[in-house]
């Protein structure tokens, strides 16, 4: 008896980790489908999310190449307003205000471009937002990002009752080095599992360690 209980407890552990790997595995799956679908439309807004900044005020590789792709949408008059996010208020070097400038700087109206800073993670982005699109009467948002990123933001900010529609910066990931795609898809996954795992109640000795590898200096440089 004793040993058929065992086996037992044995089979449930191999089923339950064949099923975690199979979640993540599918996870991984999903991050990449989104990331090679643009399914930019019409919407009350385009919203980018922020990114590094430089030193000398200039944003950052992947924040530039966010910026000029909502400023496309905007041109192609899929929304009429851009809405940067990231960063500290009153911060010239934050990644809303960044944003803003170099949307300006690509003749988008200054009165077309709105700020939803304060923040300084993904889920923090979509809270901000949501009170800045709640404020306006607005329910839809194109969102902008790095390919890899926009299934976890997609999360977040439908978590805030955002109607999403994400338009990746490149639908090519081929272009992307193996490793690098490789890393951040592991890196994004882990951050959905987070994410779950946090609003299941899950003690922090779990989450912790994700979450300072997920929003860690070297894990969010990686985007740029």
């Amino acid at each position: 008896m004793f040993w058929k209980l065992i086996r037992g407890l044995l089979t449930l552990l191999v089923l339950a980790l064949l099923a975690a790997v199979a979640t993540f595995f599918f996870l991984c799956w999903r991050i990449n489908y989104t990331g090679v679908h643009d399914e930019a439309q019409r919407a009350d807004a385009i919203v980018v999310l922020g990114a590094r900044v430089d030193p000398d005020g200039q944003a950052g590789p992947d924040l530039r190449v966010r910026t000029l792709h909502a400023v496309d949408l905007f041109q192609r008059g899929l929304a009429p307003y851009i809405i940067c996010t990231g960063g500290f208020q009153d911060d010239r070097l934050s990644a809303a205000s960044v944003g803003c400038r170099l949307a300006a700087a690509q003749g988008v109206p200054a009165d077309k471009t709105l700020l939803a800073d304060g923040s300084s993670t993904t889920r923090e982005d979509a809270a901000r937002t949501a009170e800045l699109l709640a404020a306006k009467g607005w329910q839809t948002a194109i969102l902008v990002s790095h390919p890899l990123h926009l299934e976890r933001a997609r999360l977040f900010f439908e978590a805030q009752g955002i109607s999403v529609y994400p338009s990746p910066t490149s639908t090519n990931l081929s272009a992307i080095p193996w490793k690098t795609r490789a890393l951040l898809t592991i890196r994004e996954a882990a951050g959905i599992l987070w994410l779950y795992l946090e609003d299941g109640g899950a003690p922090d000795i779990w989450t912790e360690p994700l979450n300072r590898w997920i929003y860690g200096r070297a894990a969010i440089q990686a985007l740029d």
